[in-house]
């Protein structure tokens, strides 16, 4: 594998991880991008599939640490999860009888409406106390179940962790503040991306050396983020916004450069 290679895939894990662990969402709808223009992956097919295992272990790496900081609402995740992964099966396979060059297009649209959607203020009021139990089941589950399962689906197409939907999904189902949705996502965006990959994987279209690149890229990046958590937190609109136009612009050049 070419030096220049190695050290592109090594930069490209480092900013997913960084991404994943600082807004626990939407770093992994740039990866698979920058497996195809970055890193030099011809098979956009391999690249969905190399994104979704490194996408799975990243999100890993960057859950411990939101754990211990005790943001994660776990019964939420799980039905989340649960009926996401359903969605991922069907969305993967899907994605896979697809022309690659179409993959791309539209990919690329998809991006360019998350970024345009990232761009809308956020409204309604947080419940810092939201939990998942016999009472809430169900005010809760008939939200948590559609809305894990659409997202699933389009995250088993794309090949994504399918954080950057994850968030704003958790949100819009139970009020949960964005540092809980942020640490709680990080479990859903695991399970979507496991799926993902073990059918892409079954099929081998994943490159596994460039998976620990992107991994040992992962760890470095993640550890940053999460160093950097509080920072972000404080400027979390501008950071949010700049990542938004960050998503229109690759989401373009993907579209137009299929």
């Amino acid at each position: 594998m070419p030096l220049a290679m190695i050290l592109a895939a090594l930069g490209s894990g480092g900013l997913i991880g960084l991404i994943l662990a600082g807004l626990g969402a939407g770093g992994s709808i740039l990866m698979t991008p920058l497996l195809v223009y970055g890193v030099g992956v011809g098979s956009a097919h391999a690249a969905v599939g190399t994104s979704a295992v490194a996408v799975t272990l990243n999100a890993l790496v960057s859950l411990a640490g939101h754990a211990r900081a005790g943001t994660v609402k776990w019964r939420c995740a799980g039905v989340f999860a649960l009926s996401g992964v359903i969605g991922a099966a069907i969305g993967a396979e899907a994605g896979k009888a697809l022309d690659g060059r179409r993959l791309l297009l539209l990919f690329g649209l998809l991006m360019i409406g998350v970024g345009l959607t990232m761009l809308r203020p956020r409204r309604g009021e947080e419940r810092g106390d939201v939990r998942l139990t016999r009472t809430s089941a169900g005010e809760l589950l008939p939200r948590l179940i559609p809305i894990g399962f659409g997202t699933g689906l389009l995250a088993g197409f794309f090949g994504i962790g399918g954080g950057f939907l994850i968030v704003p999904g958790l949100i819009a189902a139970t009020a949960m503040p964005m540092r809980n949705a942020t640490g709680t996502s990080l479990v859903v965006v695991a399970a979507l991306g496991a799926t993902t990959a073990t059918s892409y994987a079954a099929s081998g279209l994943v490159a596994w050396p460039l998976v620990a690149l992107l991994v040992a890229g992962g760890l470095g990046g993640a550890a940053l983020g999460l160093a950097g958590a509080r920072y972000l937190a404080a400027r979390r609109g501008l950071v949010e916004r700049g990542f938004a136009v960050l998503v229109i612009a690759v989401g373009i050049y993907v579209a137009v450069m299929r």
